[in-house]
């Protein structure tokens, strides 16, 4: 028996813990792939496994539903892999400790992946039914959705019959995503000389940050670890001179890094100045998160004394004076749509390699084209002045309201006559896959939703147990009933 083999309903948990029971971070989605295939396979599905390893798998209309239009079900089979700190686990070859916590289902110390794999889950249990009516069904499942979109990017989806798409990529309940924001990743990377240096060695943590997406929470003006710990080095070099050798902070780009470390060297008649600095800024920090990140806290701590491998002073100062002048956070509000994030950033990893190189990487948004080629632009701008270079990666256009959408307005439809009201039809500051996946098949017309989940990319992440139910039987209901 699984953990969430009483849940309601059954087929769609299991499938969802079947899932939860293989790695499948983004970059590591061969097995999760495979399984896929091996499921199409057994049930004698029309299924395609292309060399990215994305999914197709197709299954014919019922009697009766032979004339209706087809539908398309699609989502993502990779998730932001991530873990706590005193988590032992290795989520590149080990399943998830998947729990269930009153109405919600969690994953002892990582993430747990109901982005996307709830979608997953809901498609096998659709496809595996063979009592549920509904037209012809197609489902698209794609790799390297988290870092890049980079399976729609590279997808056929030329044999595909479907105008109609679900996509079951969204976390909030009775929320009808129509369009979103287009987007990149933007690498900066500044060269540091390596050299010796002799000195009192500091390690430097910040964290207890609630983080979060950088689609979703941006809004919300919660602490960036790396922004943070570049404002503690800029302050410590206000007073005296630091060397630094390390620096390591977030896991993802589109991630809000929640903590982040550094080791630096002082001079040992500086250290009690240096620690001293250090207390003042936590105390800012907290005060002005004090509501926003209660959590927060900033450490330094000796580690030792000797000779360590570090940047030099300027490489150092550059660095942080980088780190201090880079935007981060919302950079307009949209002027059309009320409360909606217009461009945004997120300085979601941080390091400084072995290889003499500080790189950083930033997820930028922006639901109006220019607006986002202006901010890459700025990041340019702010790494030119330092002394770095910068690379550009995972560019994907925007998904544009459609304003006929005879699948918009069956929805809708469904869901008043289930619920007795009105569903939130709006548009979301995070990417989705609709806009490279529309470029690629004519005239789609294309809703996205999703469960109840919180704080995903995260290891607090949950998925709501009753809200999973309520949007299946929505799923199922939808299906069923003919235009």
């Amino acid at each position: 028996m699984g953990i969430l083999s009483d849940l309601e309903p059954k087929a769609v948990f299991h499938y969802f813990e079947e899932i939860t029971k293989i790695p499948h971070g983004s970059g590591n989605v061969g097995q999760i792939s495979d399984y896929l295939a091996d499921f199409a396979r057994k049930r004698g599905l029309f299924y395609i496994q292309d060399e990215l390893k994305n999914i197709i798998m197709r299954k014919e209309a019922t009697p009766g539903y032979e004339e209706e239009p087809p539908v398309i079900l699609q989502g993502h089979m990779d998730m932001v892999a991530v873990k706590k700190p005193d988590c032992d686990m290795d989520m590149a070859k080990s399943g998830l400790r998947v729990a269930v916590r009153g109405d919600e289902i969690y994953a002892e110390g990582t993430s747990l992946g109901g982005d996307d794999g709830i979608a997953v889950a809901y498609a096998l249990a659709l496809l595996d039914s063979d009592c549920i009516k509904h037209p012809e069904l197609e489902v698209v499942v794609t790799v390297d959705e988290e870092v890049g979109m980079d399976g729609a990017r590279g997808i056929d989806l030329s044999m595909l019959n479907g105008r109609r798409m679900i996509n079951l990529d969204s976390e909030e309940e009775g929320i009808f995503l129509t369009s979103c924001a287009g987007g990149a990743r933007v690498k900066c990377i500044l060269p540091m000389e390596r050299q010796e240096r002799q000195g009192v060695a500091m390690e430097l943590k910040l964290g207890g940050l609630l983080g979060g997406h950088s689609g979703g929470e941006i809004h919300k003006e919660r602490g960036n670890a790396n922004c943070l710990m570049g404002r503690v080095l800029c302050r410590m070099l206000e007073k005296r001179p630091i060397w630094l050798c390390e620096l390591a902070g977030g896991l993802a780009d589109n991630a809000i890094p929640r903590e982040t470390r550094a080791l630096v060297v002082a001079e040992e008649k500086d250290r009690d100045l240096l620690a001293e600095t250090v207390r003042q800024v936590e105390a800012e920090v907290r005060a002005e998160l004090a509501t926003k990140d209660p959590g927060v806290f900033l450490s330094a701590e000796v580690r030792g004394f000797g000779r360590y491998v570090c940047a030099g002073a300027e490489d150092t100062r550059r660095a942080a004076a980088f780190l201090c002048a880079v935007p981060n956070g919302v950079q307009a509000m949209s002027a059309d749509m009320p409360g909606l994030v217009e461009t945004s950033l997120n300085l979601g990893i941080l390091e400084l390699g072995d290889a003499g190189e500080m790189r950083a990487e930033f997820s930028v948004r922006s639901s109006v084209e220019s607006a986002k080629e202006a901010l890459i632009g700025k990041l340019k701008a702010v790494t030119e002045l330092a002394g770095g270079r910068w690379e550009i990666s995972g560019d994907y256009p925007g998904w544009k309201y459609r304003k006929d959408s005879p699948l918009r307005e069956k929805m809708v439809a469904v869901y008043e006559e289930m619920y007795k009201a009105k569903p939130k039809v709006e548009a979301i500051h995070a990417g989705l896959e609709c806009g490279i996946l529309g470029s690629k098949i004519p005239d789609l017309d294309c809703v996205s939703i999703g469960p109840q989940m919180r704080d995903i990319h995260t290891t607090e992440e949950t998925l709501s147990i009753s809200s999973t139910r309520r949007v299946w039987e929505y799923l199922v209901k939808l299906l069923e009933t003919k235009d």
